[in-house]
Formats: structure tokens, C-alpha cells, sequence
């Protein structure tokens, strides 16, 4: 059941689903045909995650980017020191 639950959630792409099943403890396997498809299932969610990272990475940059291109179009406040209006 835990590596049918930690396949679906790879396949859905679902993070809450995927961080619950990562976090449960890990089950006996009964074989060694079980304990392959959990490592390769393991490897794939690696592999997920980090993708997701690298989104999650680029996206923050790319905000950056554009908070930092608002800021300069905007007009800059005038100094309260400034004597000529």
C-alpha cells in the first residue's frame, strides 16, 4: 500500500500527499522486487522535488527581476530638503 500510495503521489504531482508518505515510517518489504521499486520510486521523487526547486528558483529570480524594474520607473520622492520645487 505505501508504495501505491508513494507512486500515485508522484504521478499527481502532489507534494502534501507525497511529503505525508515520505514522513510515515518506512514499511517491510516483503521482497527484493519491493525494495527496488521503493529505491527507484525514492530516486523519482528526488528528481521531482528538485524540479520543482529549480521552478520555485527561477519564478523567485523572475519576481526579483520585476520588482526591481517597477522600482526604477517609478518617480523617486522628492527630499524634504530639497529647496527648489
Amino acid at each position: 500500500m505505501w508504495l501505491k500510495n508513494l507512486q500515485i503521489a508522484i504521478i499527481e504531482k502532489d507534494i502534501e500527499k507525497l511529503d505525508n508518505i515520505l514522513n510515515e515510517e518506512l514499511p517491510e518489504f516483503e521482497d527484493q522486487e519491493q525494495m527496488e521499486k521503493a529505491s527507484y520510486l525514492l530516486k523519482e521523487a528526488a528528481v521531482f522535488l528538485y524540479e520543482l526547486k529549480d521552478e520555485t528558483s527561477h519564478a523567485m529570480r523572475q519576481i526579483k527581476k520585476n520588482i526591481d524594474f517597477i522600482n526604477s520607473t517609478q518617480n523617486k520622492p522628492k527630499n524634504k530638503l530639497d529647496v527648489k520645487y
